[in-house]
């Protein structure tokens, strides 16, 4: 009986170091308390007789003064636990059966030590019963039982339970426990009531970010959050968790997924290219103040619509041609829309280069000008300058004095001495073309000084 001693106080030292909770959250549970010892329900061979003193505490129970008994149990599931209880007490009054029509007498078998060892079945009716503090249950189960030194017997239990419980974890407890013993002698081992009262304590849940949510029913176990979005946090208090939140550290509606619309543009900030400004969607929730389809901050001319090509400014005409700078082959000079915005050359504008072109004047038989050509030269630029589209060629012409291959040099260098000079004071090389024809195309007699004079010239003819 010793070592049982030592085995019931090792029990109760291993329950209270891994007693734990009694449902899904809190797996494991330990109670303890005191427990009472009845015989009267063997003593009376009646059924109705055996519960009749159910709680005649004073005349048949056996009570130790002390926690008397230790019950470590573990959820299984579907409101299933499965536990051991340990217990001891000690028997001063043993109930007695009537003897004829006497009354039950009690008496003290010698202050007897009762042990026992008890495997338990509960099954929890507050789930049930739909409470959260109530907490009624029964269980079944089966274990031994020591009196004293020398008897013992294995016993059939089942029962009743009811708790209490203030908080999750803890609660006041109380369960009837009917022991069938197996004992052919009443006396060697009786059937008896035991009942156990005491605490309960319920325990084991993991709460790794304790937030009060354990962690098999939090969706966020390792970042503190709120029961009503299962654990998560809501960071921006938008009433949306962070982890379904485009914008967690900003508060925003539901309808932009939590992110803030600071314009009102029904565009959410994170995506909203002018989140300061309301704006269009087509253009990323920035505005387009003159409707030409560019974004105000990438319009150069944001009141004035224009082409995307000209930066959203509309097309310059600067010298008023009607032809816009853009098409203007001549956007400096004032043209017609026929020729591209450039001016159009006229035969009064031909004739007035040719009669220029007369008066050139070359240092006899060289391509050399004499002095007083150069105004003349000046002016046939400036007339050039004023149609800066259009191409000439220059045409040399000679007398039909000396030998044609000669005449036919000198009209070539004249014509490119005047190009080349026409190029040095500003007209584009490309507008210009230079030949000569020597003496093959008079346009005075060659018998005369004067219808010589007249065949030596240049020409100025417009191409087109």
């Amino acid at each position: 009986m010793k070592h049982l001693n030592k085995l019931f106080v090792a029990l109760v030292m291993l329950a209270g170091i891994s007693s734990q909770a009694q449902d899904s959250n809190n797996p494991w549970a330990i109670s303890f308390g005191v427990n009472a010892v009845d015989t009267r329900v063997s003593a009376a061979s009646k059924l109705e007789d055996q519960f009749s003193e159910f709680f005649n505490a004073k005349d048949n129970w056996n009570i130790l003064p002390s926690v008397s008994f230790v019950n470590v149990s573990k959820y299984v599931g579907s409101n299933f636990s499965f536990g051991v209880t340990g217990s001891i007490n000690k028997l001063t009054k043993f109930v007695n059966p009537r003897v004829g029509t006497n009354d039950y007498t009690v008496t003290n078998p010698g202050d007897v030590n009762y042990y026992a060892v008890d495997g338990v079945i509960n099954y929890s009716l507050m789930n049930v019963i739909k409470s959260k503090t109530i907490d009624p249950s029964i269980h079944v189960g089966g274990g031994y039982t020591w009196l004293g030194d020398v008897s013992s017997a294995g016993t059939v239990n089942g029962g009743l339970g009811l708790a209490y419980w203030f908080s999750e974890n803890v609660g006041l407890s109380y369960r009837a426990t009917y022991k069938y013993s197996f004992e052919d002698s009443r006396a060697d081992m009786p059937t008896h009531m035991q009942h156990f009262a005491g605490l309960t304590f319920k325990f084991g849940g993991k709460d790794t970010d304790g937030d009060g949510i354990y962690d098999k029913d939090d969706a966020c176990p390792d970042q503190a959050g709120l029961k009503q979005f299962n654990g998560c946090p809501d960071t921006d208090a938008d009433g949306i968790a962070d982890k379904d939140d485009a914008c967690p550290d900003v508060a925003g509606p539901v309808e932009f997924n939590g992110c803030p619309d600071t314009d009102g543009d029904g565009i959410a900030d994170k995506d909203d290219a002018c989140p300061d400004v309301a704006g269009l969607k087509s253009l990323n929730g920035c505005p387009d103040t003159d409707g030409d389809g560019i974004a105000d901050k990438s319009d150069k001319c944001p009141d004035v619509k224009g082409p995307k090509e000209n930066g959203g400014c509309p097309w310059p005409d600067r010298d008023g041609d009607s032809v816009l700078d853009k098409d203007d082959k001549c956007p400096d000079v004032k043209g017609t829309v026929a020729n591209n915005g450039c001016p159009e050359v006229s035969d009064e504008v031909v004739k007035r280069l040719n009669d220029y072109a007369k008066t050139i004047l070359f240092d006899s038989g060289k391509a050399s000008f004499q002095q007083q050509t150069y105004p003349v030269l000046q002016s046939i630029t400036g007339i050039l300058k004023e149609y800066p589209n259009s191409k000439f060629s220059l045409e040399g012409h000679t007398d039909s004095d000396g030998k044609d291959a000669a005449n036919q040099k000198l009209s070539e260098d004249r014509a490119a001495a005047v190009k080349n000079y026409l190029v040095e004071n500003g007209i584009d090389t490309s507008r210009l073309s230079s030949k000569g024809f020597g003496e093959s195309m008079p346009i005075d007699t060659n018998k005369t000084k004067a219808g010589k004079a007249n065949n030596r010239r240049v020409e100025v003819k417009l191409v087109k």
